[in-house]
């Protein structure tokens, strides 16, 4: 093993994505499955063998039924790896799989690792949002006592963002129409084939089934706010409630996987690097706004990276909801022609535990296939919390 060494990125895989609801393209797969399917895939398209990997590292937010029991390690076994390959589940809200990327990449620079999987799965199908609470709750009375007058789910927090940054519905609805036509054009022009693979037990499941080819702003204006409620209107009187399921990301079934290696381990096998990480940040934030962290994480990572935002080729910011890439941009003055170039999650779907390394392979082959040099990969996280992740392409 490296006693140190630069983590660079191999190879990233993913299913294609389905509604996650019951009937969706992915809905009658087991999500223990859908991870084995991209852990096995990735692994076979770079001729490894199993024993070469030294850990796997996968994200899932609902760990709860069938995303029970350490997922990453039931995915291992379902896929036929050696079972001296050993595995762990990540919950960092939206960021999980992200998350793993940090982790991996930290552990291979340090020398602890020569190769890792990262990735992650989630089957809102199967294990709906909102599962792993069912029966208790996290507000225990000492986080009561600290926040008095409560918190707030996400889409009220999208609200309160698109409140203070003065995103009125007009804006959010044009956003997310452009969201599915980049998405659109991206599957029409082939780009997502290298990346997207086959799901054995969903071969109709070809394209990400939530992409709408054709979405306008006027066909968006008709659907009704996702959130609102008398109780929080009276208090929240700022919010116009101007979030709906058109600009929202929508609930969504998959699974993605990316191969990390040391440099000098992929030399030897013969594997080209496509990319190596620059910089990496995590960071907390207001937990009432909650979805407000990729602003001081984008700081923050840039900071590390001696880097500026005219300094990169692309930035992809998490779709939550469109209010986040929107008052991200805002807050930073960022070139929104370089801001998810290829759609995103509005169209391409957040299949929560494994859009971090959706977003990872969506950032290095839009690099690849544009001559871009640096790229951003940002997420708001539940809680009031974001990672940010500079990659350069090799």
């Amino acid at each position: 093993m490296s006693t140190r060494s630069e983590a660079v990125l191999v190879d990233v895989v993913r299913t294609p994505v389905g509604r996650g609801k019951p009937g969706g393209a992915l809905s009658h797969v087991h999500p223990v499955d859908l991870a084995a399917g991209v852990l096995r895939a990735l692994l076979e398209r770079n001729g490894l063998e199993s024993g070469q990997i030294d850990d796997v590292l996968l994200g899932c937010v609902s760990q709860v039924g069938d995303q029970s029991a350490n997922i990453a390690r039931q995915a291992v076994l379902a896929a036929g790896l050696d079972e001296a390959v050993p595995a762990t589940t990540i919950d960092r809200q939206c960021g999980s799989s992200q998350q793993a990327v940090h982790f991996a990449a930290a552990s291979i620079a340090a020398g602890h690792a020569d190769a890792v999987v990262v990735g992650g799965v989630e089957s809102m199908s199967r294990v709906p949002l909102g599962s792993a609470t069912a029966g208790g709750t996290p507000l225990s009375p000492r986080l009561r006592d600290r926040y008095p007058d409560g918190l707030v789910n996400q889409g009220v927090s999208a609200e309160l963002i698109a409140a203070r940054w003065g995103l009125g519905r007009e804006e959010l609805d044009a956003y997310a129409a452009e969201s599915h036509r980049r998405a659109a054009a991206a599957w029409c022009d082939g780009f997502f084939d290298r990346t997207v693979i086959a799901v054995e037990e969903a071969p109709d499941a070809v394209t990400d089934e939530t992409v709408r080819e054709g979405t306008t702003a006027s066909k968006l204006a008709g659907l009704p706010a996702s959130f609102r409620a008398d109780a929080l209107a009276a208090r929240f009187p700022e919010i116009e409630w101007s979030i709906t399921p058109g600009n929202s990301s929508p609930l969504s079934d998959g699974a993605s996987a990316a191969l990390l290696m040391s440099a000098e381990r992929a030399e030897r096998l013969g594997l080209i690097p496509r990319a190596r990480f620059r910089a990496v940040a995590v960071i907390g934030d207001d937990p009432l706004l909650m979805l407000t962290g990729p602003i001081p994480a984008t700081r923050r990572v840039l900071d590390r990276a001696g880097l500026t935002l005219d300094d990169l080729d692309a930035y992809e910011v998490n779709e939550a909801f469109a209010s986040v890439p929107l008052a991200w941009a805002a807050e930073l003055g960022a070139d929104r022609d370089r801001l998810n170039p290829r759609g995103g999650a509005i169209a391409l779907g957040h299949a929560l535990g494994s859009s971090g390394t959706r977003l990872l392979g969506t950032l290095v082959d839009h690099l690849a296939a544009t001559g871009g040099r640096f790229g951003l990969q940002t997420m708001c996280e539940g809680g009031g919390m974001a990672n940010a992740m500079i990659v350069e392409r090799l």
